[in-house]
């Protein structure tokens, strides 16, 4: 089965096209159950078409860095390496931390992400104009939704479910000083310096 994807925006976003111009076609052939997979998720409304996934597809390979995976098992983020590490066994380790050692825990995993994104990705993590791009690089490794609205950051669905560990995380991460409003996900910070 082929499907054609097409390199041109939503039809309603371009110019009208001059005659002298070439649409440049991609021809992909999927097996039969990978087209009924993606027809599936279509009719299912997961997914709006076959050229949004295959958009959406390439964002999360070039967020994920994924031509840095090594088959099979080994993934690295610049100097990293990642692993795909379910839930449970993250609490399950921090059940086995004293609560009064948390806060400091999550310093000590806030100053090696922000080396890790500064070495790797050249991301000044404590600019806060980079931000965005952090949050970005957060919600695509897993650790949850992060957004600031004014002297807020707020984390929704977050990985590490422990509000002391997180602070300290995000105090390390962005150098900034932050005071816990809710200690239930999702979590809500105010920047106090």
């Amino acid at each position: 089965m082929q499907v054609n994807i097409l390199n041109m925006q939503e039809a309603d976003d371009e110019a009208p096209r001059k005659k002298t111009e070439h649409v440049r076609r991609t021809t992909i052939i999927l097996e039969e159950d990978e087209r009924k997979y993606i027809d599936k998720l279509i009719q299912d409304g997961k997914e709006a078409g076959i050229k949004q996934l295959i958009s959406k597809m390439l964002d999360v390979y070039r967020s994920m860095m994924i031509y840095d995976w090594r088959y099979p098992g080994e993934y690295y983020a610049g100097i990293s390496r990642v692993a795909f590490v379910n839930v449970e066994f993250v609490n399950t380790l921090l059940q086995h931390i004293p609560t009064e050692q948390h806060y400091e825990v999550g310093r000590k995993m806030g100053e090696a992400a922000k080396i890790s994104m500064d070495a790797t990705l050249n991301l000044n993590t404590i600019a806060k104009e980079k931000w965005p791009e952090v949050f970005k690089r957060l919600r695509v490794y897993g650790f949850g939704d992060f957004y600031q609205k004014d002297k807020y950051i707020i984390v929704k669905t977050p990985y590490v479910n422990n509000h002391e560990m997180q602070r300290g995380y995000l105090e390390t991460l962005l150098g900034v000083t932050l005071e816990t409003r809710t200690a239930n996900p999702p979590f809500v910070y105010e920047i106090v310096s």
